[in-house]
């Protein structure tokens, strides 16, 4: 029996992409057999040392944690750099008198991903202080704000989700660093990228551990070995409450071992192959102009955008159907829909394309 119906759940197929209220990816076997974790003791400081281990081995970075999720992972990143891991200032939390507890952030890096990514600095106890405007930031106003009093540190995105002219990671990042300001990337679906993001200088990168990397629901956070122990000494204070489970931890350990033995070239590939392969055959359907859209950030993920008549009218259905089909709709009011194949098995992608057909014609 599925577990789909032993607990009388509905299968839906996710062309929406790594979506956490769809349950975010799909894990591997190998990575589901963590499951063995379950019944075992672990000394849980030492498992959390062979994480760091394990994700500054594959990342580069000095040291790692994992948390509980991303969004934990920001809410504890700017603890750590309000309270340096100090016992006191931790136990303190959210009270940050007498902290530096300014949080520098652009305002078109202001995103929403089930809640504000304000709300999550803002749990610590942060004062967010916006730069620019939500059309876009420059390094100037960037530097203005990094210029006023108690800075904490700095925060940016990197996502397919914020707004405006995107930002020269870089440059920002040596603006703080110009002023002794730590700067924390949060790239939470942009762990194939972790390398690439440690290299624009950030002290912290925080990326999703069930996005990409297919392990359960995990943060990982990368970075300087100074304010990666500040991060995990929250867990004597706010980050009680953001714990990692033990089978989360062990989950990422097996995921980041199949992520080295990875062939990531024949991956990239084989989904570029598949996306090519919809967008010919949803061309073909009467009314639908379907291309082929490489991700914004570099990543190397490309996705397929429909332009129909009446997205939101397709959308609907889509979602209504048996299975339900989800999709992405940030520009549904263009009349654009956008699709992310990478969950997808033959199988799903023949429904999708089955359903597209019912739809529109």
């Amino acid at each position: 029996m599925s577990i789909h119906d032993r607990y009388r759940l509905s299968v839906v197929i996710n062309a929406k992409g790594t979506y956490t209220p769809l349950g975010v990816s799909r894990s591997s076997d190998g990575v589901a057999a963590v499951a063995q974790a379950l019944p075992e003791f672990f000394d849980m400081d030492e498992l959390g040392d062979r994480a760091s281990e394990a994700i500054a081995q594959v990342t580069g970075a000095q040291a790692g944690a994992v948390v509980h999720c991303t969004a934990a992972g920001i809410t504890l990143a700017a603890a750590a750099t309000m309270t340096g891991g100090d016992p006191r200032r931790t136990a303190a939390l959210p009270d940050a008198t007498e902290m530096h507890n300014r949080v520098v952030l652009p305002a078109c890096h202001v995103i929403d991903y089930g809640h504000s990514n304000l709300q999550g600095i803002r749990l610590a106890g942060a004062q967010v202080d916006l730069a620019g405007d939500e059309d876009g930031c420059t390094i100037d106003d960037l530097e203005a704000e990094l210029d006023g009093p108690d800075v904490a540190c700095l925060m940016l995105v990197s996502s397919r989700l914020t707004r405006g002219e995107p930002i020269d990671l870089v440059a920002a990042i040596r603006a703080a660093h110009r002023r002794g300001v730590p700067a924390i990337i949060d790239g939470a679906a942009q762990f194939p990228r972790i390398a690439d993001l440690l290299a624009t200088g950030a002290d912290l990168v925080l990326v999703s551990g069930q996005k990409y990397l297919g392990s359960p629901t995990a943060g990982l956070a990368a970075g300087s070995w100074s304010l990666v122990q500040a991060l995990r000494a929250q867990e004597k204070g706010i980050g009680r409450v953001m714990k990692p489970t033990k089978e989360a931890i062990v989950g990422v350990l097996a995921a980041l071992e199949e992520w080295q033995a990875f062939d990531r070239v024949k991956w990239e590939a084989d989904e570029l192959a598949k996306v090519d392969a919809f967008v010919d055959a949803a061309s073909r359907i009467p009314g639908i102009t379907a291309v082929a859209v490489q991700d914004p950030t570099g990543l190397q993920v490309s996705r397929v955008r429909l332009t129909v008549p009446d997205a939101k009218r397709v959308a609907t259905e889509l979602e209504a159907g048996t299975p339900p089909i989800y999709v992405m709709i940030d520009r549904m009011a263009e009349d654009e829909l956008m699709l992310e194949l990478v969950p997808l098995d033959a199988d799903e992608i023949a429904t999708v394309l089955a359903r597209l057909w019912a739809v529109l014609t």
